[in-house]
């Protein structure tokens, strides 16, 4: 029988809680719950007012993974939803998590969580800018630090200010609040740093996504600034043989990573990481931090 159980006054049905879904660790379905729920404080500000783009992965990440937006059927009543429209759907609706019910309701799915870079009720206008650094082999991580730190001095030139998290998989993100401006033009700026950084680094910094260009190189993906794309969340665990976190990092840890597995964090690293250090990324959601787009 599937328990039932109450949270902030909503029942939520829990299934399958003994489930294996990281096989290299055997995590199972209730611990994943289990970790979002105590993660909450953090995690929910990085999710409210954004409609949420989930990649879901039922039997773990050696089964079936699909990537949705349209809310799932059987979406309660009480989950929020607002209207997303795209060019093949005028009608289209996403999922808000705005609470800590809808987000057990959203992890009982067993899904990482993906974000665009603006809110519901500014469409289109993104309130920060991303940078998703990506290795391609041998390059790791290690690289990408070295490109992190590159685009930290360029972009303070221009008055603003970097944060980094771990993708969860291979690389890196950089975010940087801004005052909001349109998505195009954000997008726009994002290549012009990319561009700028294979000038200056052409030997580590590819900012195409030509595959052959990118053996041994760090791509630095500016599309996901684009108003249609989305970016793993922070805190979300991510569809791997171990719960892999795309978790925040000190620019310290950035500065001092020689080896990949330095920057390698799982769900049973995140409680101690915020005792410590608390969110790292809570500068994202302060409007005095954020800077004007050049």
């Amino acid at each position: 029988m599937t328990p039932i159980t109450e949270v902030e006054g909503r029942r939520l049905a829990l299934s399958n809680l003994e489930k294996v879904i990281h096989p290299a660790t055997g995590t199972t379905k209730g611990e994943i719950l289990h970790y979002y729920a105590t993660t909450a404080p953090a995690f929910l500000p990085h999710l409210l007012g954004r409609p949420l783009s989930f990649l879901r992965y039922p039997d773990g990440p050696d089964g079936q993974l699909f990537f949705t937006k349209n809310p799932p059927p059987g979406t309660p009543s009480w989950v929020k939803t607002v209207s997303v429209p795209r060019s093949e759907d005028t009608n289209a609706h996403q999922v808000i998590v705005q609470d800590l019910p809808s987000l057990m309701w959203a992890a009982n799915l067993v899904v990482e969580f993906h974000t665009p870079q603006w809110l519901a009720d500014a469409p289109a206008l993104a309130d920060r800018l991303v940078l998703d650094l990506d290795p391609g082999a041998p390059a790791t991580v290690v690289e990408c630090c070295r490109v992190a730190l590159w685009l930290r001095e360029r972009l303070a030139a221009d008055g603003l200010e970097a944060y980094a998290k771990t993708s969860g998989a291979k690389g890196l993100h950089l975010y940087v609040p801004l005052e909001p401006a349109p998505s195009e033009r954000v997008q726009a700026y994002a290549k012009q740093l990319a561009v700028e950084a294979e000038a200056d680094l052409p030997a580590l910094v590819v900012h195409r996504m030509t595959k052959s260009l990118r053996p041994g190189k760090v791509f630095v993906d500016h599309s996901q600034n684009n108003a249609a794309k989305t970016t793993a969340a922070p805190y979300t665990l991510r569809a791997r043989r171990e719960p892999a976190v795309s978790a925040p990092v000190t620019w310290e840890e950035v500065e001092a990573c020689r080896n990949p597995a330095q920057l390698v964090f799982l769900m049973a690293d995140m409680a101690p990481r915020l005792t410590d250090y608390g969110d790292l990324l809570a500068p994202l959601l302060d409007p005095d931090r954020a800077g004007p787009l050049p």
